[in-house]
């Protein structure tokens, strides 16, 4: 099978003109707050407009059809030219002038984990500050495409399933309501972008703070134009809650938003998913709140009518760190690290559920960790009753064996990943809880860690070669593994 490389390069160069596009709202940010960077932003947007110009230019009357191989190609190399071309406002700007860091801040920014390497973030221009944000909003755009579009296309670890709920590709060529689904659910993304904003600018925050904060949450990124992050708002708790309702819903399926707004609210609670996905937030908020309000210290406010001391603070800020871990938006109100040595590991534990299919949100996805655990219960049936055909059933349906080996499949590799990624840390010279820390958490697209790269630190403490390493474990963790390794296998190459 011939490779369509034209169509490979021409939506590269698509790519490459939405992300000088964003780059010019960032340039214009910029020039209304007179930063000093508008000129160094706007280059950025120029040069890499002109190349994607160029790449579509060189393939028109391109063959439109995507395959698998096509489809591999085009995701995991997408995220990867987006990522290069982010770096540019960063460099030209001198915010972050090596190109290491420039990197792993930018991967870290489409891949929506929110490890950043800087230690001022205060002292960023605002234009670079909302370009930083903007590269989460994208990189939470793009998976919702891929969610919708490509990796049911590709059988990636399940994800056919969702494609029951969002229509999918019917064959090998996009099928026209792929385009319908995506458009809608960008509304639905856009319009909570913006529902966001209105709020936590009405609850206090500046309206530069707002949006920003608006888009990082909508993307389950967790970039904050504080040092601080959100516990630089702690006296206003209707902050930290408006934060914690759309954490919520970004972690959520996208699709059950749209069944809520058309009308449709049944559908939301008749979701084996969402209900599980409801039911862990519940109940690991309040093992841990019970842990955090008789064991740990929190910050108590004194400045606000919804606060009623130690309680409200414990449940408020244990809410707030689990809804962050499971949706792995890495938003932080507190040093869960801090807490107690039983919390430490729990939220360690948490790094590895991830968030609803279908929702911006990383991690290995409740909808897996339930086939996983539905499966395991029933082999002690099938041991039972070896002639009897027993298939696991999600949301009332009889579920593929192929589905299920897929998911397991996915399931260990993740893990085998996971210990590799350690190992590789430690190499590198971090101690055994920041290596487990670090792996787990870039993997899983969380962004805070453990060790030195706890929720109060960053990774700029990192050797380059581990920057590099922890960039490429965020995009093997957001692109659901198997859509770049495939891609690193000598047998994909091969023409067939």
């Amino acid at each position: 099978m011939k490779l369509n490389t034209r169509i490979i390069i021409h939506i590269m160069g698509l790519l490459l003109l939405c992300n000088g596009s964003f780059m010019l709202l960032a340039a214009l940010a910029s020039g209304i707050y007179k930063d000093g960077a508008t000129m160094d932003i706007m280059l950025s947007a120029i040069v890499t407009m002109l190349f994607g110009m160029m790449a579509m230019f060189y393939t028109r009357g391109h063959k439109k059809e995507v395959k698998k191989k096509e489809g591999y190609i085009v995701v995991t190399f997408g995220w990867i030219v987006m990522s290069i071309s982010g770096m540019l406002p960063y460099l030209f700007s001198g915010s972050i002038p090596s190109i290491t860091d420039a990197f792993f801040e930018t991967m870290s920014g489409y891949t929506t984990t929110g490890a950043s390497i800087l230690d001022d973030i205060e002292a960023l221009p605002e234009g670079i500050l909302l370009w930083r944000s903007l590269t989460h909003w994208i990189g939470g755009m793009g998976i919702i495409v891929l969610a919708i579009a490509i990796l049911p296309l590709l059988g990636i670890g399940g994800m056919q399933l969702f494609s029951a709920e969002a229509p999918g590709p019917g064959g090998d060529k996009l099928h026209p309501r792929i385009t319908d689904t995506a458009k809608r659910l960008w509304l639905i993304y856009f319009g909570y972008t913006v529902l966001e904003t209105i709020l936590l600018k009405f609850a206090g925050m500046s309206f530069f703070d707002a949006i920003n904060h608006a888009l990082a949450t909508m993307s389950t990124g967790g970039f904050s134009t504080k040092n601080a992050s959100l516990a630089y708002w702690n006296d206003s708790p209707i902050i930290q809650y408006i934060i914690i309702i759309f954490m919520f819903l970004a972690g959520s399926n996208f699709v059950l938003s749209y069944f809520a707004l058309t009308g449709r609210v049944k559908r939301v609670f008749q979701d084996e998913e969402f209900k599980y996905y409801f039911g862990f937030v519940a109940i690991f908020t309040i093992l841990a709140a019970l842990g955090v309000y008789f064991k740990a210290d929190v910050p108590v406010s004194d400045f606000h009518p919804m606060v009623w001391g130690k309680a409200e603070s414990a449940f408020r800020h244990t809410l707030f760190q689990v809804i962050a871990v499971i949706t792995t938006t890495g938003f932080v109100s507190a040093d869960f690290t801090s807490w107690t040595h039983f919390l430490t590991v729990f939220f360690f534990g948490l790094m590895f559920l991830g968030g609803s299919a279908g929702s911006t949100a990383g991690g290995i996805k409740v909808m897996r960790h339930l086939l996983i655990i539905k499966n395991g219960i029933l082999e002690f049936k099938r041991t039972l009753h070896p002639n009897a055909v027993i298939p696991v059933r999600y949301n009332q349906k009889t579920v593929t064996e192929h589905i299920v080996y897929n998911v397991v499949a996915f399931f260990v590799l993740y893990m085998l990943l996971f210990i590799i990624g350690s190992l590789v840390l430690g190499f590198l010279g971090l101690d055994f809880v920041s290596a487990v820390g670090g792996s787990a958490s870039s993997l899983g697209n969380v962004g805070p860690a453990l060790g030195s790269l706890n929720p109060v630190s960053n990774y700029n403490s990192l050797p380059d070669a581990g920057k590099w390493w922890c960039a490429f474990l965020m995009l093997l963790g957001r692109l659901e593994l198997f859509t770049v390794l495939i891609v690193l296998t000598p047998y994909f190459w091969k023409k067939t």
